[in-house]
């Protein structure tokens, strides 16, 4: 029995209440009958409650004859009440997992599979559709990532024959917080968190991304933060962060912010700790490219990407024949996701070069173009970072492994530099262990000499310093979140 269905069958036996005050003995009737069916239809046969139920119907008849008072039938539905409190009490919930984008779904996956364990929940895993925009902001092309989209250890339901409306689960988790502001996609208006939250006790959004040290103001108030009842956060500093501002603009309007934004970490760094190179699955000319060579993920975002323009587009052509003209480490691209649906909404301009890049990359054949929904598998088998300062950043900080952030504006070959291959410039700090920064003298070229002379390749780190950036560094978020639903919300 889920407590949504408890408070059903509170609100019948209201209504049944109020019609016997008015002496409508029919309506009654008719109402515990139905009431009845739909306890047996969870509970099953044989329940105490429903033969009260029955018990009242024998008792409608006499009332209606007057052989017995109003008086005793209100008292019978208080021994109903009764009943139903005791017997029929809460003892199974019901989460949703929403997930558009596959590649993206990684901050909630870990919740789900704890979730999944557990007999006394009822998780589903919901794929919905999405909506690239249209120049105008209007709705453009409709996507769908289905089952096909997810692994073996997701088991996923239909949306369409999931009635969220009619079903109310307890909880709903998303990762979509824009709603209808985001200019490059929309998530099915159906599944806006403004309607979500009016659909659930509790609607908890965990964001898509992960930062290292805070984040940007403009997160704390989209609307999967306003109408969430919950929002997990990563750290107590971006907690008080999110606290902060969220307080300045809507105070306690959409609850209280202190109760709302709660670090428990993130579920994507679960995904990143928990996925082992020996379990990852390589197509056959994927893994003939990569032979023993060392394995360079290279990372383009769609903010540096719309901050570039033109610019980034030379970059891209300048870091793709750099790589080709080396045989001692592949290039492993992932694109963001959204990149081409990025280009066609907001620099129309620049997506035919866009495509002939893309294009001829893929043609050629001489590195791996990983559009899949797998971004773990990439992380997991390659050996370096390389690319736009993103999320991924913080994401592989967890992993040890050296991360070198692109200058848009930086083409210095090798043989322009003034620098040899065994002058490593790279510095990493403290607060960055293993990252460093593309300039004049640090350049690409001395970047790869270095890692494919192992000069890089040191003992993991100790991430130590984490544990103040990052709650459940150990890859339990997932477990702690789920954790929080059973104590908090049930």
């Amino acid at each position: 029995m889920r407590k949504y269905q408890q408070r059903q069958i509170s609100d019948l036996l209201q209504t049944i209440r109020e019609a016997q005050a008015a002496g409508l003995y029919a309506d009654c009737q008719e109402g515990a009958v139905s009431l009845g069916m739909f306890i047996e239809s969870i509970e099953g046969e044989g329940t105490r409650t429903v033969e009260l139920l029955e018990e009242y119907c024998e008792l409608l008849f006499k009332a209606s004859t007057g052989e017995i008072s109003e008086k005793t039938l209100r008292n019978h539905l208080c021994r109903i009440d009764s009943s139903v409190r005791r017997e029929l009490r809460p003892n199974k919930i019901e989460v949703a997992f929403l997930s558009y984008k596959a590649s993206m779904s990684d901050s909630i996956e870990s919740v789900y599979h704890s979730a999944k364990t557990d007999p006394n929940c009822d998780a589903f895993w919901i794929p919905i559709p999405y909506f690239e925009k249209n120049n105008d902001g209007s709705l453009g092309k409709v996507r769908f990532e289905g089952a096909e989209s997810y692994g073996d250890n997701i088991e996923c339901t239909d949306w369409r024959s999931y009635d969220i409306e009619e079903r109310r689960p307890d909880v709903i988790f998303t990762f979509a917080p824009y709603d209808a502001a985001n200019y490059v996609t929309s998530v099915h208006p159906d599944f806006y968190c403004k309607r979500l939250r009016n659909l659930t006790d509790c609607l908890i959004y965990v964001p898509y991304f992960v930062t290292f040290d805070d984040v940007p103001e403009f997160f704390c108030t989209v609307a999967g933060c306003v109408f969430a009842h919950k929002v997990i956060v990563q750290s107590e500093k971006i907690r008080d962060t999110y606290i902060r501002v969220f307080k300045k603009h809507y105070g306690n309007r959409f609850g209280k912010p202190e109760d709302k934004f709660i670090a428990l970490g993130s579920p994507k760094y679960d995904k990143v700790l928990n996925t082992k190179r020996e379990d990852c699955n390589l197509p056959d000319e994927w893994r003939e490219l990569i032979g023993g060579k060392k394995v360079v993920f290279y990372n383009t975002s769609l903010g540096a990407m719309l901050a570039g323009n033109e610019e980034y587009l030379k970059k891209l052509r300048f870091v793709l024949g750099t790589f080709q003209s080396r045989k001692d480490v592949v290039l492993w691209w992932r694109p963001h996701p959204l990149s081409e649906a990025t280009y066609s909404s907001m620099r129309p301009g620049l997506l035919d070069e866009y495509e002939r890049i893309v294009a001829g990359y893929r043609r050629d054949g001489w590195g791996i173009y990983d559009d899949t929904a797998d971004l773990h598998r990439a992380i997991a088998l390659s050996e370096a970072y390389y690319g736009d300062y993103s999320s991924l950043v913080s994401m592989f900080n967890v992993t040890g492994k050296p991360v070198f952030i692109q200058n848009v504006n930086q083409r210095i070959t090798a043989t322009d530099s003034a620098y040899g291959k065994n002058e490593l410039l790279i510095t990493f700090n403290a607060g960055h262990p293993y990252q460093g920064y593309e300039d004049s003298a640090v350049t690409l070229p001395i970047f790869l000499d270095n890692l494919a002379n192992e000069a890089l390749n040191r003992e993991q780190i100790s991430f130590d310093y984490l544990k103040g950036l990052i709650e459940n560094t150990d890859g339990s978020c997932g477990m702690k979140t789920y954790e929080y639903i059973l104590t908090n919300i049930k």
